[in-house]
This record gives C-alpha cells, sequence and structure tokens, in this order.
C-alpha cells in the first residue's frame, strides 16, 4: 500500500506562486532557499523511538543541529521480496527485477533460463538440470557471494538474503534540520545516501558490472530494493511503492530526504513529465520548495547523482554473522578502490570540476558501521566502470 499526503507547504507555495520547477536549474535566489526536515514525514511505526534534535557532528567535521532518527531500515508499506524465482518455470509474479540495457526487465523463471542469451555469455548457468535456480540459501553462502571477490563456489548463482536475517539491525541516521547549500557538490561515501519515510535507505548505483563480472545476479524487488550483509534492506530504484507527500501544484511527490536534508522528490510529475533543469547533483530549485532533489528514473540505476549539502551520517548495528573477513580486520574483498570516499558515482565525478569528499560513517552510535572496505549489496562500493 502506497501512502500518499498532501503537502501544506506545496498547497499555499502554489496558490501564492503557481507552476514551479520549470527549469529554474541552481541559479537565482530559490537556489540557495532551504527548506527544513519535516520529522512528521516519517511514519511512526517504522520508527524504533521518537526522533529527537541534537547538535551532531557531520561528514565533513562542522556540527549542526540534527535530526537522530532510528529505524529498522525495512519497509513498512510492502513487503521484502520477492528477487529470485526458484525455477526456470516460475512467473513474473516469483522473482524481482534487474536494470540493464537502459530498462527494467522482471526476473522470472524464463529471464533466468535465457541470461546467457541476454549476456550474448554461454558462460552464463544459473540453474540446474532439475530446473531449480542455484540461490544463496543460507548466511554462509549469502556472505561468501555479496563481496567483490565472490568465492568460486558461488559464481552462477541469483545472491539473496533474507529478511528474517536482520531482525536485530538498528539503522540510525543523522541528518542536518536545515540543510547547508554548498556550491560546490560532494561525493557520495559508501552506503546509504538518503532515506525513504519509511526509514529505509537510498544507496548509490549498484555496480552492475562488479556484479555480473562473477556470472552473479543481485535482483532488486518490485518495490526497488534488496538485502547486503552490512546494511540490510535498502533501494537502489524508486518504483512508487513507497509513502508519497503530494504537491498541490502538480509537482512530483516527495518521497524522502537526502543525507544532507534536501528533499528528494520522484522522477515524474502528476503529469508524468521528469523534472528539467537539473544540475550535476540531480536537483534544481523552485519558490516553493527551494533546492531539492528528484530521483532519476529506475532503469538508470540512480538515485541521486551527488550531494547538494553537507551530509550527515549513517551507521548500522554489525551483526554477528557478518563478520569482518580474519586476518585483515576488513570486510570481505578489502577496501574497494577510489580511497576513503571510493569511486565517483558512474565511474567519474560530475560535470562542474571535482567533488569534495565526505564519508557517512558514524560514530554517535554504539555500534558504528563503516563504509570504508563496504562489500556490498552485494559488491556495493566495488567501481562499477570496471
Amino acid at each position: 500500500m502506497k501512502l500518499q499526503i498532501l503537502s501544506t507547504t506545496a498547497l499555499l507555495g502554489a496558490l501564492v506562486a503557481g507552476p514551479a520547477c520549470a527549469g529554474t536549474g541552481e541559479t537565482g535566489p530559490a537556489a540557495r532557499k532551504t527548506v527544513a526536515v519535516n520529522p512528521a514525514y516519517f511514519i511512526k511505526e517504522s520508527l524504533l523511538e521518537d526522533i529527537v534534535q541534537e547538535e551532531r557532528e557531520l561528514s565533513d567535521g562542522t556540527k549542526a543541529l540534527c535530526y537522530v532518527i532510528k529505524t529498522k531500515s525495512m519497509p513498512h508499506e510492502h513487503e521484502a521480496g520477492p528477487w529470485s524465482p526458484k525455477t526456470i518455470s516460475d512467473g513474473k509474479d516469483k522473482g524481482g527485477i534487474w536494470f540493464a540495457k537502459g530498462e527494467i526487465h522482471q526476473v522470472d523463471g524464463p529471464f533466468v533460463k535465457h541470461i546467457g542469451e541476454f549476456y550474448d555469455d554461454p558462460a552464463w548457468m544459473l540453474y540446474r538440470e532439475d530446473g531449480t535456480v542455484k540461490i544463496t540459501e543460507t548466511k554462509e553462502a549469502f556472505l561468501a557471494a555479496a563481496r567483490p571477490d565472490v568465492d568460486a563456489a558461488y559464481h552462477n548463482h541469483v545472491v539473496e538474503g533474507k529478511a528474517e536475517w536482520f531482525d536485530e539491525m538498528v539503522t540510525t541516521y543523522v541528518i542536518p534540520v536545515t540543510p547547508i547549500y554548498s556550491e560546490t557538490p560532494n561525493r557520495f561515501a559508501h552506503g546509504a545516501i538518503g532515506l525513504a519515510f519509511n526509514g529505509v535507505h537510498y544507496d548509490p548505483p549498484a555496480p552492475t558490472d562488479a556484479i555480473l563480472r562473477a556470472h552473479t545476479l543481485a535482483p532488486l524487488d518490485p518495490s526497488g530494493g534488496h538485502l547486503n550483509p552490512y546494511e540490510g534492506y535498502h533501494y537502489h530504484a524508486v518504483m512508487g511503492n513507497t509513502k508519497e507527500i503530494a504537491q498541490a501544484d502538480g509537482h512530483a511527490p516527495q518521497i524522502g530526504y537526502a543525507l544532507d536534508g534536501f528533499a528528494i522528490f520522484a522522477h515524474l510529475d502528476e503529469e508524468g513529465k521528469p523534472a528539467v533543469g537539473l544540475d550535476e547533483c540531480g536537483g534544481h530549485a523552485d519558490d516553493v520548495r527551494g533546492y531539492h532533489y528528484h530521483a532519476g528514473a529506475a532503469a538508470d540505476n540512480q538515485i541521486l547523482k551527488a550531494y547538494r549539502g553537507v551530509p550527515g551520517t549513517y551507521s548500522a548495528t554489525p551483526l554477528a554473522w557478518a563478520k569482518p573477513a580474519e586476518g585483515n580486520g576488513q570486510r570481505p574483498g578489502g577496501r574497494p578502490p577510489g580511497g576513503p570516499g571510493g569511486p565517483p558515482p558512474q565511474g567519474g565525478p560530475p560535470q562542474g570540476g571535482p567533488l569534495h569528499e565526505h564519508s557517512t560513517d558514524a560514530s554517535q552510535a554504539g555500534h558504528s558501521h563503516s563504509h570504508d572496505g563496504e562489500a556490498a549489496h552485494p559488491h556495493d562500493g566495488e567501481d562499477p566502470a570496471q
């Protein structure tokens, strides 16, 4: 069930200003107008405790008044899954989706059966002679496959976790109450870049090339999410299945907040048209909403491109079964390429100059989730250009 609420701010703005977001880009006074985060938009049932305001350190070391939001990071409006069909005869209702060749594809039985033809690579074989699909059924198998250096035993597998494995995970987001506009875009670190109103986080692009190199597949569910051992459930695509805040002027609905506090809106407005005049971060401004982002199309594998503001922090409690590889203190696969912040989205910085680098590591909680050495969702944090 998708929840939709009419924004009072948008209603008043529509009466005063009329239709907005007609390509204002990031120039003029509206670009630097900031609208504070509204904690009332978050689904109460998704919160582990009340949202509080505290002075916290942002990812660049500066301090600001922030909202501290703790969730289970599991969806409230929809089920997590399905991801993989069990047999090559299963229909699309038994599987999830995959983005490839600029389109969204249904991961049903026939897709799994013919994936070698799809990618023109005869080395693919995701199913057994009896027609059952090879899936990571245990935590051990999931860990061995959901990493950059996939264990050879799990090549040609669908990498899939189970929601119940993450019952003990607690996710903490620290987001500035009022976003701080930055003239220079800031690159993403590994892990959460924002969150939906159900407390589930949005992630940077899934490194599909890295996933496919080992002849593995990590489908998203029909809502655009899947699991990894270190972050739990998260989204790589916006599919319209989560709570939305409708806008009275016909603008695309709001679907969440980025970690820097700027609002995220859907890709399409109520007429089915995408936003225009977006900057190198994937955002623009208008007189009603100030600066804000628009999610990329689901098939683009990129919800946001970079931060326009200074991001807060994110952490997830480590699970006992998802331990780092023995001997090096890092997660399986080690540190991903590209330095502490990892590679910029899609293999390069957005146009307009170098990005400032900010980590979303958090140490404010009893257990912090480090993004350095992210093993991935599977393979999150690996350079998608490789």
